[in-house]
């Protein structure tokens, strides 16, 4: 029998449960420890999943130097994502890091550097890019049927949906919507089109919701963004305006955009069941004629299987696993999201600063 990937859970709270819910449906994974700050926290969530054999810690130093692992999954709170990233890379361990990457652009630099240095896998939880509508927009953008895109502009956003707990707390979380679901529409935006290096940002984030107690029920303990806005240059003449929100009077911030000299694709704003593929538009001139078409997503098919079920974020879990077993690079690299770094991190900046900032990526950091 094949030896099974020995896997730890740094952070045991309310993601880690996702973690390791995908990792119990792996026959060839098993989970050999966890640690957590919170004493006894690790034991109960070990205990929870009927794992009384792993080992459990109070530090991530102790699961690290004490049990043999090939990899972990870092789930901590967003601010404390740099410290134990790099202790576990420096191990010389593999390291699937949830989102955002860290809070500020400086541990993620850390980060990067800590996987080159070690030569070890350091991937970043965007489990949207495995979605096949995703995939089908990317594949379609990145085909050049579209040309040069040079605007792009993130949509959708929350109507009420504040979530409360270490989401809203700066020490812990860093950002709010930002950090919990901004990072999701820059990575769809940016990646969709390789990228490109972001050079200045100027921004706009607010409180209004989660400071009033007509709107959130512990309003002074409410230190994070709940809305922000963004205008960010980026290289090769690209245009990006970011727009994410926790709670607003209007059913969405808009549609998400990209436009590109021979077409553009639009993300029509509105609730849809999974991968569903009514809401993506393509439009093209083809022989004088303006064309306006569905996008219909790939789905690999099964006749016994309902085609809208497509866990994204077990796929996520195990691209993780596969890359390891197969020697293979992140699936999701640090060193691609720390471009989303740097754009969460200038937007924060900018607005803290109530001006325009530069972004100052490394230059051995720079993607070529």
């Amino acid at each position: 029998m094949a030896k099974k990937l020995r896997i730890g859970i740094i952070g045991t709270g309310g993601i880690a449960g996702a973690h390791m819910k995908a990792y119990k449906t792996f026959d060839d994974v098993e989970i050999v420890g966890g640690a957590d700050i919170v004493p006894g926290k690790a034991r109960a969530f070990l205990d929870r999943w009927e794992l009384p054999d792993a080992k459990a810690f109070e530090s991530a130093e102790d699961l690290i130097k004490n049990v043999e692992m090939d990899g972990v999954s870092v789930c901590t709170y967003n601010t404390q994502h740099c410290g134990p990233v790099v202790m576990a890379l420096n191990a010389g361990l593999h390291v699937q890091c949830e989102k955002p990457m860290s809070f500020t652009l400086d541990e993620g630099i850390e980060m990067v550097r800590a996987a080159k240095r070690n030569n070890r896998m350091l991937t970043i939880g965007f489990q949207p890019r495995y979605s096949p509508v995703r995939q089908s927009i990317d594949r379609i953008i990145q085909s050049g049927e579209i040309g040069k895109v040079y605007y792009v502009q993130s949509g959708g956003g929350r109507r009420n949906g504040i979530p409360g707990s270490t989401f809203v707390h700066a020490d812990k979380a860093g950002y709010g919507c930002l950090g919990d679901i901004g990072c999701y529409s820059i990575d769809e935006c940016m990646h969709a089109i390789g990228y490109p290096r972001p050079l200045t940002v100027s921004a706009m984030a607010t409180d209004y919701f989660g400071k009033n107690p007509k709107y959130w029920k512990d309003a002074e303990n409410f230190d994070v963004d709940d809305f922000s806005t963004a205008f960010i240059r980026c290289e090769g003449g690209v245009t990006f305006i970011f727009r994410q929100s926790w709670a607003m009077h209007a059913d969405s911030i808009g549609d998400t955009l990209w436009l590109g000299t021979e077409g553009g694709i639009k993300i029509l704003n509105g609730f849809q069941y999974a991968n569903a593929p009514t809401r993506v538009r393509l439009f093209r001139d083809i022989e004088g004629s303006q064309i306006d078409s569905v996008v219909q997503p790939i789905i690999p098919f099964d006749a016994y299987e309902d085609p809208n079920k497509v866990d994204i974020f077990r796929a996520k879990v195990r691209d993780f696993c596969d890359a390891i077993k197969e020697n293979r690079p992140a699936p999701i690299p640090g060193e691609e999201i720390l471009y989303n770094q740097a754009i969460c991190d200038g937007i924060y900046r900018s607005s803290k600063l109530g001006k325009e900032v530069e972004i100052n990526i490394p230059e051995d950091l720079i993607r070529k």
